[in-house]
């Protein structure tokens, strides 16, 4: 029975699998901002997160130890001290974005996109001009 049971258990039957998954997840999600994943790992994905951001904002060494106990690598753990918080000082909370894209062909698993709320926006502009500057490097060239 799974009586006042908090995690889900994403089909992992092990807890240090579960941990692995979500601290890699968390990983993904700090280096390119904007992941996909299936909406029951989305979800639980933004429970493990969104304290490791909080902690980030403080920015002490206790808060980067807690931090390096659930994420291992330190290049990561910096990115999230040095990039990631300082944009969310202002905030009290509500780092990601979960959004919902449909069903997996194969096996129709929910499929969603989570990302960072006011980081994403940055990432997509910035990739929104690159394939404007593509598309008029194009036109020149033909218009050559």
């Amino acid at each position: 029975m799974r009586h006042r049971k908090s995690t889900k258990k994403l089909g992992l039957s092990t807890k240090s699998h579960r941990k692995a998954m979500l601290s890699n997840l968390a990983m993904a999600l700090i280096v390119h901002k904007r992941i996909k994943t299936t909406h029951a790992r989305a979800k639980e994905l933004r429970r493990f997160i969104e304290p490791l951001i909080t902690f980030a904002k403080r920015g002490d060494l206790h808060a980067r130890r807690q931090v390096l106990k659930k994420i291992k690598h330190k290049e990561i753990v910096h990115t999230l001290f040095h990039e990631i918080a300082p944009v969310y000082s202002e905030r009290p909370g509500g780092y990601t974005r979960i959004t919902k894209l449909g069903f997996r062909d194969n096996d129709r698993a929910a499929v969603s996109l989570i990302e960072l709320v006011d980081i994403g926006g940055v990432v997509e502009t910035e990739s929104e001009s690159k394939g404007k500057k593509a598309k008029k490097s194009k036109k020149s060239k033909a218009a050559d």
